[in-house]
């Protein structure tokens, strides 16, 4: 292997002193994307990454057969508002997902296309509610990748515009009022997109005119959502990702829209709390106050911050993930369906709603996950989700409380071949004697065992968001060709809960990657890979977690794909949304915590005559949540210390951002990404898969 001609990367004289120790920052200036010196050194980069991917053995292969993994398309279950029901679908073929509606007799109009909107493919539909009766629909679109989003009102029946654009949106909440004359939403302000508030807004009265209802923190983040009825307003501010948030309560019904009287649920609690109420008048509180794994409590929405009881306990092994209430009248009893997540398997149990009771399990197809429940805003006895597994792309279900069963309410819009495959749990243990659960994925029978093979290792471990079971084109694609995609559920994930999750932040961000690198250590012990034959993959938070990994123990990798990382926690706060994560890792302005930062920063820990693994970075231009100056600065520093043949690369995108994609696009970046790591693990893909 020949080492690659880097393009030249000044390296400066930029050295900050905080609390007292000096920080070295050589490529500071690449922060700068319009700079013309970050420019050129870009499209040096680029040219870099289109001559190492244009001689990649199987890249032409994988994205063909990527490609028609993917071709299933995917449905979402139904949400319903009077007689019709929403829901998105993507047939195989199409660059984005469609929203749908379904009137009384069945018929369906597509309300939503992106496509239709921009064929260049990168305009996204971001987000979506229909109004209390299904008559209007919000939603936002953004553009180029931004996730800076604007908010528009159509009639469903007409499809006519009736209202926006209203901009600023960002992923905002729309609480619609009965009668569809105005709604609820999150606004940032003109003047600092970091400084969001709750506004009411009449329907066809300029955005200008809207009324403050509450907020003024910076990156704080607000909910608000409207009871069925229509009587009840729930507002909850965070401040940032913490795990914790203030939640109040108003009744709509006792004074005017533009100035609610906002009573409090819960403040200055280390705890997440959300509420709804239900159409018995009972207040149903999902909490980890005092419950780590979360309880379903019951109150008195008259009196929303006192007298909860616990309707469903918190379970010692699993997590309560999601409820909803069955009570039509073709019930002999109402009952609540709740989903456990079980060391990332999800279970659906149904209990009895007067006392929480559970008297019964709901059947599923497998042992996978769902999404989130759904069920008729004005009673009934059905509810909908979509299943999905390692092999079962997520098709919609729905369980009759009448019957007690489960069946198949819509498919996915295509089909295709998979592979055979076996899935088993492993535990392993890491620094500090905690135990650490790992799912591994190969082809079933003699090829997936029994001799150590090319293995991608894939963790996120951040926020409190636990890995569940799914279909992925991109799994199934390696695994089809022999190598193995082992799944680590580390600390600081929500696999075990909230104290999972803080086992793994701030002063404790260490663990997840101590929980990481043993999770390779036990592949490479167990003899399903070796040191030369592993790689790893993360993205965002999960990007941290690669480099970290690949900066304190890089002998154990062969390769490293990192993508839309965050790298050098120094500054981690000063771009993108940074500054709303300080609850999860910490902030440089506190001496303690700068320290924590730096301990572990992987722009800082990059050492000169390391034999570093190929690594990948993937960054895109409209990124507005994690700056790719991250992983420009950081290539620059491992492509100057690295002492192997082994390349340091950067594919940067432009016209796409953090989030949604086009599914072309995003198979393009699935088959470098594998062809990468293909070629750095000695995976090689036949013609026929094998």
């Amino acid at each position: 292997m020949t080492r690659p001609l880097y393009p030249p990367s000044r390296r400066g004289e930029t050295v900050d002193t905080l609390h007292g120790h000096v920080v070295p920052d050589p490529y500071r200036w690449l922060e700068d994307p319009a700079s013309p010196a970050t420019e050129e050194w870009l499209a040096a980069q680029h040219e870099l990454w289109l001559e190492h991917a244009a001689r990649l053995p199987d890249r032409d292969r994988l994205r063909a057969r990527a490609g028609r993994l993917a071709a299933v398309g995917m449905i979402t279950a139904p949400l319903w508002r009077g007689d019709r029901c929403f829901f998105l679908r993507r047939a195989a073929g199409q660059e984005h997902p469609v929203l749908y509606a379904t009137g009384s007799e069945g018929k369906e109009a597509a309300l939503v296309d992106p496509m239709a909107i921009d064929p260049s493919g990168l305009t996204t539909l971001d987000a979506w509610q229909p109004d209390l009766e299904g008559r209007l629909l919000g939603y936002q679109l953004s553009r180029r990748g931004t996730e800076q989003a604007e908010l528009y009102v159509i009639d469903v029946a007409s499809g006519r515009l009736v209202d926006g654009p209203i901009d600023r949106c960002r992923y905002s909440p729309v609480a619609w009022l009965p009668g569809g004359d105005a709604f609820y939403y999150v606004r940032a302000t003109a003047h600092d997109a970091q400084a969001r508030r709750i506004y009411l807004h009449r329907v066809g009265c300029p955005a200008s005119a809207d009324v403050p209802i509450f907020g003024s923190a910076r990156d704080s983040t607000y909910g608000v959502e409207i009871s069925g009825g229509g009587r009840w307003l729930a507002i909850s501010a965070a401040p940032g990702t913490a795990a914790r948030n203030d939640l109040w309560l108003a009744d709509l019904s006792a004074g005017p829209q533009e100035r609610p009287e906002l009573r409090v649920v819960q403040r200055d609690a280390a705890a997440r709390t959300v509420l709804a109420v239900g159409r018995d008048g009972r207040m149903y509180v999902v909490t980890d106050r005092d419950a780590p794994r979360v309880r379903l409590c019951t109150g008195d929405p008259a009196h929303p911050g006192a007298g909860w009881t616990d309707l469903v306990p918190e379970d010692p092994e699993a997590v309560l993930a999601d409820f909803t209430i069955l009570d039509g009248p073709e019930l002999d009893r109402p009952v609540l369906l709740v989903a456990w997540l079980r060391h990332a398997i999800v279970e659906l149990g149904v209990h009895d709603l007067a006392t929480g009771e559970r008297i019964g399990t709901v059947p599923l197809p497998g042992a996978g996950s769902i999404g989130r429940l759904s069920a008729r805003a004005d009673g009934g006895h059905q509810a909908w989700f979509t299943y999905s597994d390692f092999v079962t792309p997520g098709s919609v279900w729905c369980y009759d409380a009448r019957t007690g069963e489960t069946a198949l309410w819509a498919e996915v819009p295509g089909s295709v071949s998979v592979p055979d495959v076996a899935c088993e749990q492993v535990t392993c243990v890491s620094a500090d004697g905690a135990p650490v659960r790992m799912m591994i994925i190969g082809r079933a029978g003699p090829a997936g065992r029994g001799v150590p093979r090319p293995t991608i290792l894939y963790g996120y471990g951040g926020f409190g968001i636990p890995l569940r079971p799914g279909y992925a084109a991109d799994t199934l694609a390696w695994v089809e060709a022999g190598g193995l995609v082992a799944i680590a559920h580390l600390r600081g994930g929500g696999e075990g809960g909230e104290q999972w999750h803080q086992a793994g932040m701030r002063e404790r961000k260490q663990n997840v990657f101590d929980d990481f690198l043993a999770a390779a250590d036990k592949l490479i012990a167990g003899g399903w890979t070796t040191p030369g034959r592993l790689g790893i993959w993360g993205e965002s938070n999960g990007g941290l977690l690669v480099g970290a990994a690949l900066t304190q123990r890089p002998e154990l990798f062969a390769a490293a794909v990192c993508s839309a990382p965050l790298l050098d926690m120094v500054r981690y706060e000063r771009s993108g949304l940074g500054a709303a994560w300080r609850g999860e890792y910490g902030t440089v302005a506190d001496a303690e915590q700068f320290r924590w930062l730096l301990a572990y920063s992987p722009y800082h820990r990059v050492r000169r005559g390391v034999d570093y693994p190929a690594t990948l970075f993937t960054v895109f231009g409209g990124d507005s949540r994690v700056d790719p100056a991250h992983a420009r600065k950081m290539c620059a520093a491992l492509q100057w210390a690295t002492s192997g043949p082994r390349p340091v690369l950067l594919r940067h995108e432009d016209g796409v951002g953090h989030g949604t994609r086009s599914a072309s696009r995003s198979i393009e970046l699935a088959a470098d990404m594998l062809a990468f790591l293909a070629a750095h693990t000695g995976l090689s893909f036949s013609e026929d898969g094998g």
